[in-house]
């Protein structure tokens, strides 16, 4: 069997290949693009604020063409010309008509049924035999046939005859459709007529040498080499080499501000003249604010060379100090070095990590705190409310030197709290009420109780996988009326080895009561993740979902002892359905890693850190006891070894085996089993640990 390859000429299939050749590309280059141009943010809760702070329609025009950056607009013009073109290609191989291709039927070609006997077959073959032979028919003219055609159709009379009546031709119709036996195959290519034609072959090997020999190779290129010289953080690779010289192991969050302006993203900000463009305005404006720069940082901004570095410091420093400087252009460069410089303090966070200082951990996170915010260093917490101005925040802190959080601003009495910011020169009333709304929706996280735990042991042996576990509630500055504890919220439960809901992974429905025949009713099951709200950042250029880093380090050493766990998510809701209320449901987060290989008692503080706003975190002392493994032994020992329940898994399996027939389960079995396992509270089985936080009273 041999094919044979040749060109479309009806030029009706050449749809089909651009159709498909498109899709081939228009469709993955669509889901990127939705994913890329999706809001994340649009389906996360915000904080209900009307508060806009001055050039609020250029953070949002920012916010808007980060949006517009992010999308790639060379993706979104070859996605609408992929799809212009599946559009158009479709509608031609809609409004073509199809070319079936004929299969060779004997019948047919005779004009008999298929039941005809075989008497009627050779009576219809002599009849058109005689009137087509070659010696007795003259082509027609009229009809444009040829000697030659008339020649094919009395070949095809004869082998349809043959096929009928012939044993082995028509053993070889049956097997292969046609009485010659195997036929050979055309394959049409599916190009337009002009593409092939002669002279425009040039033109075609030109077309795929541009696709296949450069364009595929620049994307491939390119994607390859924009995932080399950018780090897994998202900063440039030379980017973070600079940070990495500008690490030091008392780097604070001043310090950490001032190593991001070493960012090669900067430099590409400020080109040219860009660089020097305003920045003695900046400066003189900088110089002239109080308790923004301290005399060490504006020494270090005086050292550095005149520069684009020298300009994105300038920057930030207005921005933290929400500096007003009088010049549109000047105005919109503050707004966008703050954003990049967040993103670069990810780099420094990987970088401080790496070496373990507990001093440079911290910085990292406080300045992405400041960052958000639009607060300086050493600036007050209270800035974080609306309409909060130095001027406010003097009239409540007076001569103190040690800010209030907003936490300890909100807990005054009402009639306190609007005494000291209301006023001429001051808040208004609708000003201080706008300021109280925000506070009471911010998310602060209260830690309840933290503890160490093995789940399934009643001690913890070296190296053996601990799980740090933290209980806290959502309580938002000035909450009233707040709930007392549940203290069965602080326990940590082991799951039964027979819960398949939570060797699956699944959330167990809560009973909540029964009905009438006595049957137990459950709630809903809640598989929806619960998100906090968006932080509430009215001069930081982009939407950020807030972020909780608990970690533990050892305060004698000044070294981290667990790397950071991050939490963006939650198990219960934080807020009612109004997204206002608070649910103040208990809250737990879960660290795991491996315990000490030495025998012994150690303490560490427990950091738990929400990168987004001040004066939200924890610091506690927390103590993890490692036992001997012989001990462990001898605790597994004295609990009583009994055969496997009739209804559990181990007893089903145990049975399925041939062992012993599984008990049921007594009563008294089911009051021991609700004992937990892996608290401090009871039989020592987990270690000490302090718990001493702030009263949520």
């Amino acid at each position: 069997m041999s094919s044979d390859y040749s060109y479309d000429e009806e030029g009706t299939l050449w749809p089909f290949f651009v159709f498909t050749l498109s899709g081939l590309v228009t469709l993955p280059l669509s889901y990127a693009l939705f994913k890329r141009t999706r809001d994340p943010a649009a389906s996360f809760p915000r904080i209900k604020s009307d508060y806009r702070p001055n050039h609020s329609d250029l953070i949002e025009a920012q916010r808007k063409k980060n949006g517009r950056q992010e999308s790639k607009a060379w993706m979104v013009i070859l996605v609408v010309l992929g799809w212009a073109t599946m559009a158009y290609t479709m509608y031609l191989i809609y409004v073509t008509p199809a070319t079936v291709r004929q299969l060779w039927n004997p019948y047919d070609i005779l004009g008999i049924s298929e039941s005809a006997s075989e008497k009627d077959i050779k009576s219809i073959y002599k009849k058109l035999s005689r009137k087509f032979h070659p010696d007795k028919i003259k082509p027609d003219a009229s009809k444009n046939e040829t000697l030659e055609m008339l020649n094919e159709r009395y070949v095809e009379i004869s082998k349809a005859y043959q096929a009928l009546t012939d044993e082995e031709i028509r053993n070889n119709f049956i097997q292969y459709g046609h009485p010659d036996g195997k036929q050979s195959y055309s394959i049409a290519i599916a190009l337009p007529k002009a593409m092939i034609s002669d002279g425009n072959g040039k033109y075609v090997v030109l077309l795929y040498t541009l696709l296949f020999g450069v364009l595929l190779p620049y994307l491939v290129g390119s994607w390859w080499y924009g995932n080399l010289k950018r780090s897994k953080e998202g900063a440039l690779m030379e980017s973070a080499n600079r940070l990495f010289r500008q690490y030091d192991e008392n780097l604070d969050e001043s310090g950490v501000i001032t190593a991001l302006s070493v960012g090669k993203e900067f430099e590409e900000m400020f080109k040219g003249d860009k660089a020097d463009a305003g920045l003695s305005k900046v400066e003189s404006k900088l110089q002239a604010a109080d308790d923004v720069l301290s005399s060490k940082e504006k020494e270090k901004l005086e050292e550095l060379e005149s520069g684009p570095r020298r300009k994105a410091l300038a920057l930030l420093w207005a921005y933290l100090g929400r500096i007003e400087l009088d010049d549109p252009a000047l105005t919109k460069a503050k707004v966008e070095v703050a954003p990049v410089a967040h993103s670069l303090t990810k780099s420094m966070t990987a970088i401080s990590l790496a070496y373990g200082n507990t001093t440079p951990i911290l910085g990292s996170y406080y300045a992405s705190q400041h960052l958000i915010q639009a607060i300086p260093p050493k600036g007050s917490p209270l800035l974080q409310l609306p309409h909060f101005t130095p001027a406010i925040v003097k009239a409540v802190e007076g001569d103190s030197r040690k800010h209030l959080t907003v936490q300890e601003f909100m807990d005054q009495p009402e009639t306190k709290r609007r005494s000291l910011v209301v006023g001429k020169n001051l808040l208004t009333e609708e000003q201080y009420d706008a300021a109280v709304v925000v506070a009471k929706q911010l998310p602060y996280l209260r830690v309840a109780k933290a503890f160490f735990k093995v789940p399934g042991e009643k001690c913890i042996i070296p190296g053996s996988l601990v799980s740090l576990v933290v209980k806290g509630r959502f309580i938002p500055p000035g909450s009233e009326k707040v709930p007392d504890i549940n203290e069965l919220d602080l326990e940590d439960v082991d799951a039964a080895e027979d819960d398949l809901d939570v060797i699956l992974g699944r959330k167990k429905p809560k009973q909540i009561g029964k009905d009438e025949n006595g049957k137990p009713i459950f709630a809903p099951v809640e598989e929806a993740e619960v998100f906090p709200p968006l932080t509430h950042a009215p001069y930081f250029a982009r939407d950020y979902s807030p972020r909780w880093h608990v970690f533990l380090t050892d305060s004698k050493q000044g070294k981290m002892a667990v790397p950071p766990f991050t939490f963006t998510q939650f198990d219960r809701p934080i807020y009612e359905a109004d997204g206002v209320t608070p649910t103040y449901n208990m809250q737990t987060l879960e660290a795991k890693f491996a315990a000490p290989p030495q025998v012994g008692q150690y303490t560490f503080v427990m950091h738990v850190v929400c990168d987004s706003y001040l004066g939200f975190d924890t610091k506690m002392e927390v103590t993890l006891v490692v036992e001997e493994a012989s001990k462990a032994a001898e605790m597994a020992g004295e609990d009583e070894i009994s055969e496997p329940e009739e209804d559990s898994i181990a007893g089903i399996m145990n049975a399925a085996k041939g062992g012993a027939p599984p008990k049921k389960r007594r009563v008294a079995e089911e009051d021991d089993s609700e004992d937990e396992s892996g608290t401090e509270e009871e039989d020592d089985d987990t270690s000490e640990t302090n718990t001493d936080t702030e009263a949520e009273d």
